[in-house]
């Protein structure tokens, strides 16, 4: 298993970590349609894998009130600066890694996750999905939102430089969605993608069968 990466490679970046997802990326714009893709529906146990600062974890929660919402993050200076964030609301925070998530099994209906893929080693990347399929419930579903396949010459121009950055090759290069078929998913689809000043964003779907 590869060392833990924060969010921006750098604890002491860590501060800079909201205004640049919010000034720089549009954050809310894509997260909004994150949150409306998951089809959440009343008194769901929604979890948010690799949750941060807990900005997409309040939004579920805000959009969803009566949902059990969790989020769970490797790094507890950054669950510190989401549990301030949240006070007054009903968010669980748990530190966890990806791939070795604190949950028996089968106890999510949604397992929502927003640019923390490509932080992981691809070894990882598929323990990760391996770990949330076991988690979901049966017909429970996986909502991605991270860097992926460049669909026109200005995103393939793009990721000539952002492939080189931790461990983003196999985003761009397609693979996501196949580790996420191999974890046993079905039902595994590209259902938006975007473009961002740091490279094409894909939104993927894929639910556990029986």
């Amino acid at each position: 298993m590869t060392p833990y990466i924060p969010a921006l490679s750098f604890k002491w970046l860590t501060p800079l970590y909201d205004p640049l997802l919010k000034w720089v990326m549009r954050e809310e714009t894509f997260k909004r349609k994150l949150v409306q893709q998951a089809n959440i529906q009343p008194r769901m146990k929604v979890l948010d894998l690799g949750c941060g600062t807990g900005t997409l974890t309040l939004m579920l929660k805000l959009a969803h009130p009566t949902a059990e919402v969790t989020g769970v993050d490797g790094d507890p200076q950054v669950l510190e600066i989401a549990r301030e964030k949240s006070l007054g609301t009903s968010i669980q925070w748990d530190e966890g890694l990806a791939s070795s998530l604190p949950y028996p099994d089968s106890v999510f209906d949604r397992v929502v996750t927003s640019l923390v893929i490509h932080h992981l080693a691809t070894d990882d990347k598929r323990c990760a999905f391996k770990e949330i399929y076991r988690v979901l419930k049966p017909h429970g579903e996986l909502h991605v939102l991270d860097f992926g396949t460049p669909h026109s010459s200005l995103t393939r121009f793009m990721i000539t430089y952002m492939r080189r950055l931790e461990e983003t090759a196999d985003n761009f290069d397609g693979q996501i969605p196949l580790f996420v078929t191999e974890a046993g998913f079905g039902e595994v689809k590209e259902a938006q993608s975007f473009v961002s000043i740091f490279g094409p964003l894909s939104m993927l779907r894929a639910v556990k069968g029986e």
